[in-house]
């Protein structure tokens, strides 16, 4: 029988964690309302209207639901954990964070099956995009390439993998087309690896054969994955590492003797964490940023090996760096950099440029040519800061500062809607992926949606050999199905899939499953490096995605009988 001071002490852990909950649960109340209140201003009418009133208390009023509503379905959740009936109309736990505990032996027949699956389920969409989804910028790496004048603008590593296999292929077949397809072939074979890899790791660790086939169509026919595994943008295989590393992050912490233990692994691990950043340089600083996180999170179990297995990634991608940096012609791009204070000064100067003395516009339009300001849209940087001037900036930053700082202390508002412009649509669920409306590419104008790019640029050019398929590839990617198809295409928007992350990360942390988060930070810290990116794409955040099923198997040890005894 407990004793008085024992129950006294179980009330107060367990009052404890139940504040822990509501913290948790109203952080996610007040986060997912201002999403869905500012994105809806945002969508509407460009900018974040404070005064509204109306606005203002519905935003307060779905704050308190959303909170009240999250912590009872989370307290169902510590429930059915208990063995208690659950009450929740929605059971993640069961699909999302119970899983059983890993097998010990490997399956190769099983990765080369689910591989081989795979690349079935993808072969027929690149065929009917034949020779693939050749675009973003894709010309311009080639060209560098075939050119030999390269730049730090795109991922050097991207670059020579992409333009010295269609180099290679054409001048061995004399095709562009072939030597397009032979790379996305390719990058096909390594992304579904990746995917397959993931997915018998799961089947380890307790999916079943049944859930394993769903998660397999899944990576195989999600049009959004699809449309990456099958796209030449450094995008997909960025992702792919990403998800990669983040699926070695949770055998890592899940059982860190076996791991370090097994050569291959640490070796497995070290070269997907330096080649990750190699893809796109922002996974660089993310990773960067985790690493301390981490380091304290095995403060107690640090040796040689687990640090040396965390720390030299970083060593190695500024390595790889350095040498490949050698080879480029051309200077820095500081405006990737500068993205989000271009924005904001441009959009000062088309709407409050009365306000601007003349000796702040010369200064702007030195930086930003007015022709540049003049092309100024809401959603997307690109026309405002493909002016800018990096040499003066070089010379001269501070004058650049300076600007923006006196700007920022009088326009506040016009600042932050510059930036949440940009990137509202990676956590508004509803926003209308269509930022590029009206421009015009290689073989057709955006008007309904640029969702995708769905294109192949010169010196590609389209042969589909099923053209049903290619039919419904425009459709998703450039036509009118987020129309047509509001509820069920919620699925395939940034922000809907960054609310299911926010929730489940949060009931883990409301429950103390370091565990269970600790392996998605580097993701997490990506996604929030691209809210200081030029425009809100798919393309930017497709690692969403790809990560989702891992919230399956990754929340070990999540509740304990007594955890929540008086809740």
């Amino acid at each position: 029988m407990m004793s008085k001071g024992k129950k006294t002490e179980l009330k107060t852990t367990n009052k404890k964690r139940d504040n822990l909950a509501w913290l948790m649960s109203g952080l996610f109340g007040i986060l997912s309302g201002m999403f869905l209140v500012f994105g809806y201003q945002l969508e509407k009418f460009d900018h974040i209207d404070l005064s509204d009133r109306n606005s203002m208390l519905v935003m307060l009023a779905m704050m308190i639901v959303l909170a009240v509503d999250t912590k009872h379905v989370w307290n169902n959740y510590n429930a059915r954990n208990r063995g208690q009936k659950f009450l929740g109309l929605i059971d993640l736990t069961k699909y999302a964070l119970n899983p059983s505990e890993e097998k010990t032996h490997e399956d190769s027949k099983s990765f080369y099956v689910t591989w081989g699956t795979l690349v079935i389920l993808n072969f027929p969409v690149l065929l009917a995009e034949f020779p693939g989804f050749f675009v973003y910028d894709a010309q311009d790496e080639l060209n560098e390439v075939l050119t030999r004048s390269f730049s730090t603008h795109h991922p050097l590593l991207h670059v020579l993998l992409l333009g010295g296999i269609i180099a290679f292929v054409h001048k061995l077949s004399g095709s562009w087309n072939a030597g397009i397809f032979t790379y996305l072939f390719f990058q096909m074979l390594v992304i579904t690896a990746i995917f397959a890899y993931v997915l018998c790791y799961m089947q380890k660790c307790g999916i079943g054969n049944k859930r394993k086939i769903a998660y397999t169509l899944y990576y195989g026919l999600f049009p959004t994955i699809v449309m990456f595994t099958l796209c030449s943008s450094k995008d997909g295989l960025f992702s792919a590492l990403l998800l990669l590393l983040t699926v070695y992050l949770i055998q890592l912490l899940k059982n860190t003797e076996d791991f370090i233990k097994d050569r291959r692994k640490v070796i497995a691990f070290i070269i997907t964490a330096t080649l990750m950043p190699c893809f796109r340089h922002n996974g660089f600083y993310s990773y960067l940023v985790f690493v301390p996180f981490v380091l304290a999170y095995f403060i107690k179990k640090l040796n040689k090996t687990l640090t040396a297995l965390l720390i030299l990634p970083v060593f190695f991608y500024l390595v790889i760096s350095n040498i490949l940096g050698c080879i480029s012609s051309e200077g820095t791009h500081h405006q990737e950099m500068l993205t989000v204070p271009i924005m904001q000064l441009a959009r000062v100067y088309t709407y409050e440029k009365d306000s601007m003395t003349q000796e702040e516009i010369n200064t702007l339009t030195s930086y930003i040519p007015e022709e540049n300001l003049s092309l100024y849209t809401p959603r997307v940087s690109d026309m405002v800061k493909v002016g800018f001037n990096n040499e003066l900036y070089e010379k001269d930053s501070a004058s650049f500062y300076k600007l923006w700082a006196d700007n920022l202390i009088k326009h506040p508002m016009t600042y932050v809607n510059a930036w949440l412009l940009t990137s509202y649509g990676f956590w508004y669920p509803a926003a209308n992926i269509n930022v590029y409306k009206g421009n015009s590419v290689f073989t057709f104008t955006y008007d309904e949606s640029s969702y995708f790019g769905y294109e192949v640029e010169l010196p590609g050019e389209r042969h589909s050999f099923i053209p049903v398929v290619d039919r419904l590839y425009r459709y998703l990617s450039i036509g009118s199905f987020f129309e047509d198809a509001p509820v069920i295409s919620l699925v395939m928007l940034p922000g809907f899939a960054m609310l299911l992350f926010l929730f489940v990360l949060l009931y883990r942390l409301s429950v103390k499953n370091i565990q269970g988060v600790l392996p998605f930070l580097p993701m997490v810290l990506t996604y929030l490096t691209v809210l200081l990116g030029p425009t809100y794409l798919p393309r930017y955040v497709v690692y969403l995605w790809m990560c989702l099923p891992l919230i399956r198997i990754s929340g070990a040890n999540l509740i304990k009988n007594t955890m929540y005894d008086n809740i």
